[in-house]
């Protein structure tokens, strides 16, 4: 059997007339262009000030701690947050608009060499965090508490601590962050530029990653099962790269870690993410344990829905009989989020508006365009940019809703400057996840038709599967291969068998895992990026299920202390930020809180299913 294709760019026009208008961000509010007057003097003004930062502070913090106005501390972290957000600006436009278009040649070598050069600019800063951390705390500590312009920058100044028993010698340090450039940079880059460029033939088309992904959503199995082959082939004739770019990027780490002394694999991350080892094993073990009452029982239920045994591997995000298959315009999908953000607090709506007014999204999928979504923060002085690849799907809404959900994060944490307003990445999921949670809630009741409300139901139930299950598996995945990465390369048939082993475990008998499925790895950038990551997804799922019903019991007062939540930034610890909602991570039995939401609503589509 083959899909009966009229011509892509006819589908294309069809579904464009469809979605109606998609935005394309407008970067020109950072910069003109590159080689605009306004740009080419911010890079001339980042040099000098960091090397004008250098000759002024480098080996006088011991002497500018004892001075209060003037020539102080304070003076220094003053200019140093005014020099990081202009830093930040420069990297963000480069990124953003290499982002637009990774397969553009130009962009690449913009990106590039933009990336050199503040690397050059930041290693001319690096002495003062080093030079900070040599300072004895108990005098930095005094200087606070006599210094009031000092004690701001207090949360920056704690948190810094917590780097110290990490820290190199400066010259080592040095060569870490220059050499990053042609190390770790690379790879990621080489990831990004080689994904882009991928084509997955089907039928007579050939397509990128996204719409491709898209169709394992579509109610046709034949074009699910054909999308499936057309990635899993695509993926195996690019393991070689996807390979070494893992290896090398895996043992880049290592090295990192043992010269630092982290104990565990994983370590570097819950330091950056500020938390406990202790609090990520809790919640790990928690989801693990749920596996059978959340993946396995509802996809055994999902397969008897679609009349299967056992589902394959390509089905699990198949939409259900139930579910509309029309596409939904991007005006619509504006107004739901935005009703929604509304119903819960004006002020969130009138944020998420400035994104759809002001040119802040990019959302038609295009060749050459990153993959997936995401919200940059830029800096303060800026605002943030939303990246999505709308194709109209119910799913794409919710991606919506969740981005938005980070910019407007951003946009309240950008009041701490630039030193401080960046969140650590368990707590930066908490904004996003909770305005998925808004939306879905306030489509469903408005949902009267039963079977309607089941396809609701199970969407979101997959979509928690997807964010707590499916990222503690990918966390699983990532321990087992850079543990395994210590003792010599891998081979992609080996890095295969790690990932269909937390795979199979995690999605459960009714999911029939065939061939092709081995190289599924090798598309998820997070484990390129940002090794470890994907813990904070279940982390932040986790924790908004419980502060939503927090929510849906509190009588008044939650929006005053949610928006203090997100206007905190990275001034304060997660125990800080949940006490005032009477949560704490900390405590065993908060995981199982947030796991019984999915599992309740796992719950109500049996008894739907029983009605019927």
């Amino acid at each position: 059997m083959s899909i009966v294709h009229s011509s892509s760019a006819e589908a294309r026009a069809n579904q464009d007339a469809t979605l109606g208008n998609l935005p394309v961000w407008r970067l020109e509010d950072l910069y003109p262009g590159q080689t605009s007057p306004e740009f080419l003097a911010a890079l001339d003004k980042a040099a000098a000030d960091a090397l004008a930062f250098e000759v002024k502070w480098k080996g006088k913090l011991t002497e500018a701690l004892e001075t209060v106005g003037a020539g102080g501390l304070a003076e220094a972290l003053t200019e140093l947050d005014a020099l990081e957000d202009l830093l930040g600006r420069i990297a963000s436009y480069a990124g953003l608009t290499y982002y637009s278009d990774m397969t553009n040649p130009a962009n690449g070598k913009f990106f590039g060499d933009i990336q050199a050069k503040l690397t050059d600019m930041s290693s001319r800063l690096l002495f003062f965090p080093l030079e900070m951390n040599r300072l004895a705390d108990d005098a930095v500590d005094a200087a606070m508490d006599r210094d009031a312009a000092l004690a701001h920058f207090r949360p920056w100044i704690v948190d810094l601590r917590k780097d110290k028993p990490f820290q190199l010698d400066d010259r080592i340090e040095q060569l870490f962050l220059e050499k990053s450039q042609t190390g770790a940079a690379a790879f990621n880059r080489l990831f990004d530029e080689t994904l882009a460029s991928l084509r997955f033939k089907i039928g007579e088309d050939e397509m990128p990653l996204e719409p491709t992904l898209t169709l394992l959503q579509d109610a046709d199995p034949e074009k699910r099962r054909q999308a499936a082959m057309a990635l899993s082939k695509t993926f195996k004739d690019n393991a070689r790269i996807f390979t070494l770019v893992t290896n090398t990027l895996a043992k880049d780490k290592e090295i990192s870690d043992r010269w630092r002394g982290f104990e565990d694999i994983a370590d570097s991350r819950h330091l950056a993410n500020r938390v406990e080892r202790e609090v990520v094993d809790a919640l790990a073990e928690a989801v693990r344990e749920a596996y059978p009452r959340l993946s396995h029982r509802y996809y055994k239920m999902k397969a008897k829905w679609l009349g299967m045994d056992r589902m394959n591997f390509w089905d699990r995000n198949a939409p259900l009989a139930e579910t509309p298959d029309r596409l939904i315009p991007w005006n619509e999908a504006k107004d739901m989020v935005l009703s929604a953000y509304g119903g819960f607090a004006p002020e969130m709506a009138e944020i998420a508006g400035r994104f759809f007014d002001g040119g802040w999204i990019d959302a038609p999928a295009r060749p050459g365009k990153a993959p997936g979504a995401f919200a940059h923060p830029t800096v303060p002085s800026a605002h943030p940019y939303v990246l999505v690849n709308y194709l109209g799907k119910p799913r794409d809404v919710m991606t919506l809703a969740h981005e938005l959900g980070h910019g407007v994060h951003q946009v309240l944490a950008g009041g701490q400057g630039a030193l401080m307003c960046n969140t650590p990445l368990t707590l930066a999921e908490t904004a996003s996840v909770f305005g998925e949670m808004l939306t879905f809630r306030a489509l469903l009741d408005k949902t009267t038709d039963s079977k309607e409300r089941k396809a609701m139901l199970a969407q979101k139930v997959e979509d928690m599967i997807n964010t707590v299950v499916r990222q503690i598996a990918f966390y699983q995945f990532e321990r087992k291969l850079h543990t395994a990465r210590k003792d010599g390369e891998l081979t992609s048939e080996q890095i295969g068998e790690l990932w269909l082993s937390v795979q199979q475990e995690s999605l459960g008998p009714a999911i029939e895992i065939s061939e092709g499925y081995e190289t599924w790895w090798t598309y998820i950038p997070h484990f390129i990026h940002s090794p470890f990551y994907v813990y904070a997804y279940a982390f932040g799922d986790c924790l908004v299920n419980s502060l939503y019903a927090v929510y849906q019991n509190a009588d008044q007062g939650f929006q005053d202390k949610y928006f203090e939540l997100l206007k905190a930034g990275g001034t304060k610890h997660h125990s800080e930020l949940l006490a005032p909602f009477g949560l704490d991570a900390t405590d065993p039995s908060f995981w199982a809180k947030g796991l019984s939401m999915i599992e309740g609503l796992i719950d109500e589509l049996e008894a739907l299913d029983k009605a019927a």
